[in-house]
């Protein structure tokens, strides 16, 4: 985030211009190319209808004409679950590509049917690789069981075929391609597609939420709640631009206190104004972090087409050129275009590290060239396996453990230019990002409909800020 302009704009403008998924050392990840597709065989090595262990064994196969990575694919198997309180272990037995490749999750239906209540989730990591067009991945030995090893029905089971003992295609698993689904059907109204889930928050956590229930960007309190309004020089963005606080402001919309930040110029470095808002503390690492964020495609004021940033994202420092403890986690809006872009483009990015010059990076990213303005409720969530960006309650991107965080990190909202090529006028020109609230839960992954009602709860309750995230 500190130090965008340059090195993206470059790489994405390289990348454009000869057609490469890779390019001095930053990995992009798109949605699912053209002519990708997946389908999912099964079978089963466990066909009674009660055993101590189900057993879906399972392949990949590329059915479309260019490769994927497995990264980006994700395969549910429904069951029931055998009592509300019963939790499961996930093992992989052997598989042609190796088990350290394969990862294994459990989750909850949002709408539970008769044969279903549950899910485990297939994934891959980086390390599984790609599969080539007509190829598969062989066979996947897997397994699960009840954590106290009783006895588990597989009659009641959604996925489950007792007859299938030999590999064929089967529409009762579920594939998902870069949050896509291009498999099977699952359980009546359990799209995987659709993040909704529980919508019950889980219980404790330690949080960090904040309505923005301020007066200015000087009120004490804002400063007491651990916020720091940036006011020192340097990037990203206009060299010699200001970061001004002045123009940081609170205002009520809608019932609610939101945050404005307003960058603005008129076309040199002088008169360029750029917006900042961070937490002082780097405490914030695993969990899940959500923010309601208003985009603006035009103008407050002034003409229109400045290569302008708004943001949402987490950062920690970097120590040391390729350091292995960076990490950074970006929303990042674009209505003009810039780093190569000519329009509207929406990023999100997980990094693993870089170095400044000569420039090199490892990165992940996902992206949507299109408008985004208005307010959007955005939401990103790392666990141990993967860091998960959702848009509006929709799967965005997920992005691999390869980029999974060492250090605690700050939370950051910006506003700032990319340069002062998108035009040339010099009329005075302004910009508006807002912000309705932030929210962090340490080291819990909320479903977005968990957030909402996690926010909805302590606005009922007329909490305006609470922060018990220790410091690390």
């Amino acid at each position: 985030m500190k130090r965008r302009s340059t090195r993206r704009r470059v790489a994405l403008a390289l990348a454009a211009l000869l057609g490469s998924t890779v390019l001095a050392g930053v990995q992009v990840n798109s949605a699912a190319a053209a002519g990708s597709t997946v389908a999912v065989q099964y079978r089963t090595s466990a066909s009674g209808s009660t055993a101590d262990q189900s057993e879906p064994w399972l392949k990949v196969r590329n059915t479309g004409s260019s490769a994927i990575q497995l990264s980006q694919v994700k395969v549910r198997y429904y069951f029931k679950a055998d009592s509300a309180s019963a939790t499961y272990k996930f093992a992989c037995s052997w598989a042609v590509r190796g088990c350290a490749g394969i990862t294994g999750t459990f989750g909850t239906l949002s709408h539970p049917t008769a044969d279903a209540d549950r899910y485990l989730e297939i994934g891959f990591t980086s390390g599984a690789g790609s599969l080539e067009p007509g190829t598969d991945t062989g066979d996947m030995q897997l397994r699960f069981y009840q954590s106290n090893w009783q006895i588990l029905n597989q009659a009641d089971d959604y996925s489950f075929n007792a007859s299938q003992t030999s590999y064929a295609d089967w529409a009762k698993v579920t594939a998902q391609l870069s949050g896509n689904t291009v498999w099977g059907t699952a359980p009546e109204g359990n799209d995987p597609g659709d993040p909704t889930g529980p919508t019950d928050p889980p219980g404790g956590g330690q949080t960090l939420f904040d309505d923005f229930d301020y007066t200015s960007s000087s009120d004490p309190s804002l400063s007491a709640h651990g916020w720091n309004v940036r006011s020192n020089s340097g990037g990203p963005g206009v060299p010699g631009a200001t970061w001004d606080p002045s123009e940081v402001t609170f205002a009520g919309t809608s019932g609610n206190s939101v945050m404005n930040l307003r960058s603005s110029t008129a076309g040199t470095a002088q008169t360029t104004r750029q917006t900042e808002v961070l937490t002082k503390a780097m405490k914030f690492k695993s969990g899940t972090y959500a923010a309601r964020v208003k985009f603006s495609d035009a103008p407050e004021s002034g003409p229109d087409g400045d290569h302008l940033v708004q943001t949402f994202f987490t950062i920690n420092d970097l120590k040391a050129p390729m350091a292995d403890d960076y990490s950074e986690y970006d929303f990042e809006y674009l209505p003009n275009g810039g780093w190569g872009e000519s329009g509207s483009i929406l990023y999100t990015t997980s990094w693993e590290t870089y170095n400044p010059d000569p420039w090199n990076a490892v990165n992940q990213h996902t992206e949507a060239r299109q408008s985004y303005a208005g307010w959007h409720d955005l939401v990103f969530t790392i666990d141990d396996s993967n860091i998960k960006y959702y848009i509006d309650g929709r799967l965005f991107g997920t992005h691999d453990a390869q980029y999974l965080p060492e250090r605690p990190m700050s939370i950051n909202f910006n506003q700032w230019l990319i340069d002062l090529a998108g035009q040339s006028s010099a009329t005075p020109r302004s910009y508006d990002e807002q912000i309705d609230y932030v929210l962090h839960v340490k080291d819990q992954v909320l479903t977005p409909a968990q957030v909402a009602a996690k926010v909805s709860a302590y606005r009922a309750a007329g909490t305006t800020f609470v922060d018990d995230v220790p410091a690390q």
